[in-house]
């Protein structure tokens, strides 16, 4: 037993180093130069780092100090002590890992996406070891704990929001580091959604329809995806009704609705986002 838990230490110590070095030097070495607007407390740390040349990582660290102590009985022990252990690692690196590497001068927009794309892929590997780079993430949860009835989305998008416009006033002063602080935050949210729930996303299409024994043999042999029959039952009529779901890729989906379309016009039809599928014919569950 104690075997797997320093084994699990360990692991989570290598992912918070790897994911450190991510997110430092997409924030230090290309966001800095490029003068770009980011969110978090590493956003207001690249604030002070700008105005008064404070390192980004000790402001970042120091800010986190009071919100963990705030929201420790909310998120638990465990859960505060992981996310203390990312943020001091990740702390570090950004003040005295990542200057050892050479400022990015060149293009605006590769350095966007390199300041997307790193500490996009840096934060979803901390997250899948249950562990948080803090501060908004704190601030984030322990509001969702008190009022569950809010959304993460609609708190999140107004608090990366007031953070990436006071970084413009202050930092880019014009409209195109508005807009390129807006652009790294949806990078870098995509890039955690795909790194975290698989590349393997796809779309779930719901048809609810009289003809299903036609339709679903056009699905396989148009797109080779199996259907699955769903017994379902009219609220209004009463009447039973077949309900086919079929998973498929998004460039799949096309010849689904293109199957549905040619035998039953009439068909209902709900195509939603697959966040990850798993089995025969789509990635492994490993």
């Amino acid at each position: 037993m104690k075997t797997n838990k320093k084994k699990e230490l360990c692991i989570d110590i290598l992912v918070d180093i790897a994911a450190g070095i991510l997110i430092a030097i997409g924030t230090y070495n290309f966001a800095t130069t490029a003068k770009f607007p980011l969110s978090g407390f590493n956003g207001i740390g690249l604030i002070f780092y700008h105005l008064w040349g404070l390192p980004i990582g000790t402001v970042a660290l120091v800010l986190n100090i009071p919100v963990a102590i705030a929201c420790y009985k909310t998120l638990g022990k465990g859960f505060m002590l992981r996310s203390i252990r990312s943020i001091l690692i990740t702390s570090i690196i950004m003040d005295y890992v990542a200057p050892l590497f050479p400022l990015y001068t060149g293009e605006k927009m590769l350095a966007m996406v390199c300041a997307a794309v790193l500490p996009g892929l840096g934060y979803a590997m901390i997250f899948m070891r249950e562990s948080s780079t803090g501060g908004t993430d704190f601030i984030l949860l322990t509001i969702k704990a008190k009022k569950p009835y809010l959304t993460i989305g609609n708190i999140s998008f107004a608090m990366e929001s007031v953070v990436v416009l006071i970084g413009t006033v202050l930092i880019s002063k014009d409209i195109d580091g508005l807009i390129y602080g807006l652009l790294i935050n949806f990078v870098t949210a995509a890039v955690m959604d795909k790194f975290m729930y698989g590349a393997a996303s796809g779309k779930l299409a719901l048809i609810v329809t009289d003809k299903a024994e036609l339709i679903a043999p056009l699905i396989e042999t148009t797109t080779g995806r199996g259907c699955t029959f769903l017994k379902a039952q009219g609220s209004y009529t009463r009447r039973d009704k077949d309900v086919i779901m079929c998973a498929s890729n998004r460039k799949e989906m096309y010849g689904v609705r293109k199957a549905v379309k040619k035998i039953d016009p009439d068909a209902f039809v709900i195509i939603v986002e697959s966040n990850e599928t798993l089995g025969e014919g789509f990635s492994e569950n490993k």
